[in-house]
């Protein structure tokens, strides 16, 4: 009997076992499922009914599956699309960086005509937003709620979404408020209930992250507030809410402008702003400078700071360790370090600093002189400095145009380099005055081949609405880069250019012929118009400073990486992916970098 009632047993589950697979066999999985659902749905609409009762609306939340009114099938709602990731904000700082407050303001353009096309189309303004993150309002299509549930059982949501409710309910609180300051007076009374349901829901969802932690009787306050949104929803006419909504629109997007606006202004004044780190450092060897007597605080192997014969390289700068890592990669590259000579040029601020630190860590067999620009007596007759009208240092500092005077400021030198303070060096660079320069006066690398970044024409810089400038210089002409450049002393003599740079510097004085935002750019291009002679790209690879997609095998074999842009290797702005390639020249062991915290 009992073999009897296991076999009994054994073919009963069997026939059980072949009910489930048969329909997936012969009728395949996503039919089976789909009557699976139309049986769920049935018991989940008999739940609904009783809360809908509860409610004291039946009918109503019945006509409606989604809080808002349904257009032609399609209910619209308003989604806040997050930042994506880091390398994003990247993108966004260098885009500023690269256009300053014009880039801005193209985007503002770009969304203005946006905001004009899709003011001419049908919104539906009765939609609530079921989806919304922090950011970017965008138009979505969002199914009903039985389209949405089904689509969940036919493609379960993966593991990774954990706040799913939490987001609803916060999105279903949103509304509540729009719905609460924008209400007509007559709907007063589903107001009230509005409203105590919109506290219920902000108490339970306070500090909430998971839909885990959230309780039961939360999950059931909220299908009560999605139907107390539902009534209050019909209370609304579309001319009225359009009105208000578009008013919303408009405020909101003035808050954007200037939000952007304040964000550019506030990379650009950490850029100018000194670092409390930075500062401390410069105080430290101030002090240590003072201490020495007056006949000890000369550098060594001064003799050789007028001989042509070596290699001499320049750098303009207020900035201890950027001139530090411009000589510690220059020398940790030559193959002649004995023949390197750096002359520094600085401010009497920034002096003993600069000085201190050459004392403390000396560049073994190079020579380094540092100078204070009050040393050149002739300067003060030119009288050429703070004409641009513009108050960034960055433009108008003395340091930034004394490039123009390079034969007054080294009277006795034939050929030298000049470098910004932001650059690297990571190759030899002996080959530059071996190069053949054909009688022009400066080398540089040019900013408009084909197919490169950047890409560069003097027009898009310069005025040529004004006839001088329309005669004298092609449009078409090729731009270079500042930041590693090799003049010849001797051709800028015989072709007397400092007294061309006043000539346009006075034109430009008195009428714009360029922006004054690009520095001395547009100045250095007409100044040395059919005087420049093509270096190579791999001489100086820009972009370190803006662009975050610079290839690596160009920075990799470039003889000098530039970190031209805002975003400068020893702020915390820099870009991380680059700034490996300038703290490598620096011992962050060294006492001082220590008590000042400075750190790679």
């Amino acid at each position: 009997m009992k073999q009897i009632r296991q076999r009994q047993r054994i073919i009963i589950l069997s026939l059980l076992s072949l009910s489930v697979v048969a329909p997936l066999i012969f009728l395949g999985r996503r039919e089976f499922l789909q009557d699976l659902y139309r049986v769920t749905s049935r018991t989940d609409s008999s739940k609904l009914n009783v809360v809908e009762q509860i409610q004291g609306g039946a009918e109503e939340f019945k006509e409606q599956n989604l809080v808002g009114y349904k257009e032609k099938n399609v209910v619209s709602t308003i989604s806040y699309d997050s930042e994506k990731n880091n390398d994003a904000e990247e993108s966004r700082i260098a885009a500023l960086e690269r256009n300053g407050f014009s880039h801005d303001e193209r985007q503002d353009g770009d969304a203005r005509k946006k905001d004009s096309s899709s003011a001419d189309e049908n919104i539906n303004v009765h939609a609530v937003p079921y989806r919304m993150s922090k950011e970017n309002i965008t138009l979505t299509n969002r199914p009903s709620r039985r389209q949405e549930d089904r689509h969940h059982i036919l493609n379960p949501p993966s593991r990774e979404v954990k706040n799913q409710k939490v987001q609803e309910i916060k999105d279903q609180i949103l509304m509540a408020k729009v719905y609460l300051k924008f209400a007509p007076p007559s709907s007063n009374s589903h107001l009230k209930e509005l409203e105590l349901r919109m506290k219920e829901m902000e108490r339970g969802v306070e500090g909430v992250t998971r839909d885990l932690d959230l309780s039961r009787s939360v999950l059931q306050a909220m299908r009560h507030m999605e139907a107390s949104l539902s009534i209050v929803s019909r209370a609304f006419s579309d001319c009225s809410m359009v009105s208000k909504l578009q008013a919303v629109k408009r405020k909101t997007e003035e808050q954007v402008r200037f939000q952007r606006s304040q964000a550019t202004y506030l990379v650009h004044l950490a850029v100018r702003t000194a670092q409390k780190n930075f500062h401390c450092l410069s105080m430290r060897l101030t002090a240590e400078y003072f201490s020495l007597r007056p006949e000890e605080r000369q550098l060594p192997n001064e003799n050789k700071i007028h001989l042509p014969d070596l290699y001499h390289y320049a750098v303009f700068s207020d900035n201890v360790l950027a001139c530090a890592v411009v000589v510690n990669s220059t020398v940790s590259t030559t193959r002649e370090p004995d023949k390197l000579v750096f002359h520094i040029v600085t401010d009497s601020l920034n002096l003993p600093a600069i000085s201190m630190w050459f004392f403390l860590n000396p560049p073994g067999k190079a020579t380094v002189h540092v100078q204070s620009t009050e040393n050149f007596e002739w300067l003060s007759k030119y009288n050429t400095f703070g004409k641009n009208n513009n108050s960034d240092p960055r433009y108008t500092s003395e340091l930034i145009y004394l490039l123009f005077y390079l034969p007054d400021i080294f009277p006795t030198l034939n050929n030298i380099v000049i470098f910004d303070h932001d650059v690297v060096v990571q190759q030899d660079l002996s080959g530059l005055w071996n190069a053949n320069m054909k009688g022009n006066v400066i080398g540089a690398v040019g900013t408009c081949q084909e197919g490169k970044t950047p890409f560069h024409r003097i027009d898009a810089f310069v005025n040529f609405s004004d006839p001088l400038i329309r005669e004298s210089f092609d449009d078409n002409s090729c731009t270079w880069a500042f930041g590693m450049n090799f003049f010849d002393l001797q051709q800028w003599r015989r072709h007397n250019l400092t007294a061309v740079y006043h000539k346009y510097s006075q034109m430009g004085s008195e009428k714009p012929l360029w922006n004054r935002n690009n520095g001395r750019l547009p100045l250095g291009w007409l100044t040395f118009y059919n005087k420049t002679e093509m270096l190579d790209r791999q001489w100086h690879v820009l972009g370190l400073g803006h662009n975050s997609g610079v290839d690596r095998n160009e920075i990799e074999q470039a003889a000098v990486i530039h970190y031209d842009g805002i975003r400068k290797p020893w702020l915390d702005i820099a870009m991380g992916r680059y700034k490996s390639y300038w703290t490598k020249f620096l011992n962050f062991d060294h006492p001082f970098l220590q008590q000042c915290n400075l750190q790679a």
